[in-house]
Parts: structure tokens; sequence; C-alpha cells
């Protein structure tokens, strides 16, 4: 492996040490620390620079494949299916589709992050800003979605809130560590003064909000979060806490790709308001808007 120092590190990025240096503490370089100096490999610089290269008209872009990951979304995927954009989703929660897209192997990533009330910025802008590894990143907002617990029909438990679950200790069916719904979980155990460990819960964890939706129409778990949409889809009672933000994560690049523009255009007509009106749960008034652009 092709080491450099700091300063044969900054003679061939032609930077300034100063500069170098200000980039190592942001987290926004490639480096590592050995015997207390840093050390640069050449070929990760080389694709640092690459990563945010201009790619002119003619020259052949190195694209990542028509996969939109991240969280599952109902009126998402009837989305990408009836926009014939030839975008294909792949479900993994909210966490593990951006480590994706920074990896290369998606071309967006669907997310919706959680924070306490009352913070300064929306949670899914706050939490991109956060990560120095997206530097050119592009959020487009899809639709903000209502969020509650998921109750077996007529509600056999009389669950009204989620203080609830807590105080009757009753079988709860939860996500897997990164997606949104298990952030949201976490956060609201947090407002209360719980854990995730003062819950009874459902092992292992669901996949999917469809899939959590499923243990509790079978009788496995008593209730668990999850959309407004899930559970209607398969006759569950619902009890709304929160409506969140659920947008579309790309690197700047992808967003002028044809597959996202055709997206993008379907989004913009008014089949997707009536989509949404009947699977109920949605607000699309902001869908295709830029939220944050980096």
């Amino acid at each position: 492996m092709d080491l450099l120092t700091t300063s044969e590190a900054a003679d061939y990025l032609r930077l300034g040490e100063r500069k170098l240096y200000e980039l190592v503490a942001n987290n926004a370089i490639p480096c590592s620390k050995v015997t207390g100096k840093w050390l640069f490999p050449r070929h990760e610089l080389d694709r640092w620079v690459l990563s945010g290269l201009a790619q002119p008209v003619g020259m052949v872009p190195s694209n990542p494949p028509l996969i939109v990951g991240g969280s599952q979304d109902d009126l998402l995927e009837w989305c990408l299916r009836r926009s014939g954009s030839g975008l294909a989703s792949l479900n993994e929660g909210t966490e593990n589709g951006v480590a994706r897209l920074l990896r290369g192997e998606i071309a967006a990533a669907a997310i919706h992050f959680h924070s306490a009330p009352g913070a300064e910025e929306p949670a899914n802008l706050a939490a991109i800003r956060a990560m120095p590894l997206l530097h050119d990143a592009v959020v487009v907002a899809f639709a903000r979605r209502e969020q509650g617990l998921l109750l077996a029909p007529g509600n056999p438990k009389g669950l009204q809130s989620f203080a609830d679950i807590l105080d009757k200790g009753v079988k709860v069916a939860v996500r897997q560590k990164g997606a949104g719904a298990q952030m949201l979980l976490e956060t609201l155990l947090e407002q209360s003064g719980a854990s995730p460990s003062d819950l009874n819960r459902l092992n292992p964890p669901c996949l999917t909000g469809p899939d959590l939706a499923a243990a509790i129409r079978e009788g496995r778990a008593d209730c668990g979060l999850a959309t407004r949409s899930v559970a209607r889809v398969v006759g569950l009672d619902f009890v709304p806490l929160l409506w969140e933000d659920f947008d579309l994560l790309m690197r700047q690049r992808t967003y002028f790709q044809p597959c996202m523009q055709s997206l993008f255009r379907f989004v913009a007509t008014g089949e997707l308001e009536l989509r949404a009106t009947e699977l109920t749960g949605y607000d699309v008034t902001e869908a295709g808007t830029i939220r944050l652009s980096i």
C-alpha cells in the first residue's frame, strides 16, 4: 500500500497542509493515524477525488444500480412500478439504505430518521448534514406519513397510547436496529424514561412494516409501530402518534439520471395524490421538492 505523509498528501492534492488538517478534523478525507502520525493511502485519495468528479457530456459515468434502498413504503413501491422509471426496491431500513448508498450499491435511499421534539432542524436533514461522506447529497421530499400503534382488530388489549404498552406489558413487535420505526420507538421510550429492555419484545425483529403487521395479525404480538397505510392494508386497528418526513436521499449526479427524472415527473402528476388518498395516512403536498442539497 502506497502511504503518503501529511506534507506528501498535501502536495499530491495541491492543498495547503492547514486545509488538509481541516479535512482530517472534519472526518472528510480518508486517512489513518499510526503512532501519532497521519497517513493517507494514495489509492483512497484518488477515489475521494473521483467521488466529487463533475462529469461533462460525453463522459461515461460510473452509475450505481437502479435500486431504491432503505425504508419500505407502500406508496413509494407503487410509485416505482407505476412511473415506469425502471427503479427496483430493496427494503432493509433507513440506516442500511444509507450505508448501501455510501458504498455505491444503490441509486437512492428512502429515509425517515427521528429526533426528540423541539429539534432545530428536521430529523432527516440534520442526520444527513452530520454525515461527512455525503458531501454531494440531495434530499428530495416524497411524503409525510402518519406513524402510530398497530393493534389487533377490535383492540382487545385496550391500548390507547404509547404509555399503555409499557403499563400493560403487552407483547411488542419491533424492527431491526437502524430502521426508522425502531429509531422512533427508541425516541419514544427515552421520552418516557424507559429503555428497550423494559419492553416485552417479540423476537426476532421484523424486517419491514408489513412483516410487523403480519406478526400482529397472526397473534404473535399485540402491537408495534408502523404507518397507517400498513395497518389499513391488513385490516389492523391504528392509534396515531405523529407525522414524519419520508424522503429520498441520493447523490447529486444521480438526481439528474433519466430513471430519477422519470420518477419525479410521475410524482408531479395527480396520480400520486389519488393513490395516497386511497392508502390513507399520507400528505404528498411537497412531493418532489428538494429539501436539501449539499
